[in-house]
This record gives structure tokens, sequence and C-alpha cells, in this order.
């Protein structure tokens, strides 16, 4: 059986390629295989053929039920999210990106568009039990649209690194004029003071 190649150990020259398409019985072979692999080794959600090195647009995601996903395509895509993934090919690194709540993909095998959303839903009628269920079940189905986009940028060569956004706040020191007063507080001007 296959592994996971790690990237920070071992060169995947398929990590940033775009892969083939292939057949819906050549993908469902692979996708069986891939589902062993993550079952194996139990810390994953979703997985994408390159990551095993399998040249093929295949991905599994298994958030909320198992999905395979064969030739994947985003149709469309609303409602930007931030959010810090992961990836099975660079344990250990977390990065944060930009996704979307909404998603809605063309698979080969499924004649329908599949969709995803993590929208909350309408909270009339339920019961304050009902809520807090609500809320976990919407943060599951972000978490899937999240684990699909990222499968299916596997499939296309892109890393979760490669949309990495920074984060790092630089604060702007002010501008201050020879003949303004000093910030120390000494009462003089700032072109005697402190420069």
């Amino acid at each position: 059986m296959k592994k996971v190649i790690d990237c920070f150990k071992e060169e995947n020259p398929l990590i940033q390629k775009r892969l083939r398409e292939v057949s819906v019985e050549e993908g469902m072979a692979i996708a069986t295989e891939l589902f062993q692999i993550l079952n194996k080794r139990g810390d994953g959600i979703g997985l994408a053929a390159n990551q095993v090195g399998i040249d093929a647009q295949v991905a599994v995601v298994n958030v909320r039920e198992p999905l395979v996903l064969i030739n994947p395509k985003i149709i469309s895509k609303e409602v930007e999210i931030p959010y810090y993934e992961g990836c099975l090919s660079y344990p250990g690194k977390g990065v944060n990106t930009k996704r979307y709540r909404d998603v809605v993909i063309s698979t080969e095998q499924s004649e329908a568009d599949w969709y995803f959303s993590g929208a909350e839903e309408d909270s009339e009628g339920k019961s304050v039990w009902d809520k807090g269920q609500m809320k976990q079940n919407a943060e599951m189905r972000t978490l899937e649209s999240v684990c699909v986009q990222h499968e299916i940028d596997h499939l296309n060569g892109i890393r979760c690194l490669d949309r990495g956004l920074d984060l790092t706040f630089k604060r702007e020191k002010p501008k201050i004029g020879r003949n303004e007063p000093c910030h120390c507080g000494s009462g003089k001007k700032y072109k005697r003071c402190c420069l």
C-alpha cells in the first residue's frame, strides 16, 4: 500500500503539478486505495492522489460522509472566509488561508452538481438544545467545504501553503515634524531632544 509522501523529507514531483484526468472506473479504484490509506493513518479528513504519488485527478474527503471526487471542478464559490488549515503532505505546518463557505462543484461520476455550504441553518421552530447542534453542524459543513476546496487545489497542483496569508501586523511609527513637541514628554522640540 502506498503512503502519504512527507514533502519536508522526500521529493514529490506531483505535488505542484496539475494531474491527468481519469475515467470513472480508474478513479473509483484509486479512490478505494486513498480511503484505505486515510483510514489506516487515522489522522486526516481528505487525501488527493498526488499526495501518495499517483498522477490522477482523484481525491477523497471524509468529514460528514465519505465523498469521492473524480476530475472535480469548482463551478461557483461564494462568501469568502478566513480558515486555518493543515496538510498531510506538510505535517505540523498549518497556514491561514482564504477559502469560501459555499462552493458548487462538478465531478465526473455524477451528472448533478454538488453544493457544499457552511451557512447556519434557519433556527425557527428549533429548541434551545438544537441550536448548539446547528452551530456544530454548520462548523462541520464549513470544514467539509474547505476540505473539498483543499483537495481540488491538490489536483491542480496548488498547495495550501501557496494560499497562505501574511497576517503579520505592522505598526507604522507616527511621523513627527521637527518642530513638534517630543513624544518623550520633555516638552522640548523634537529636533533638539530625541533625534
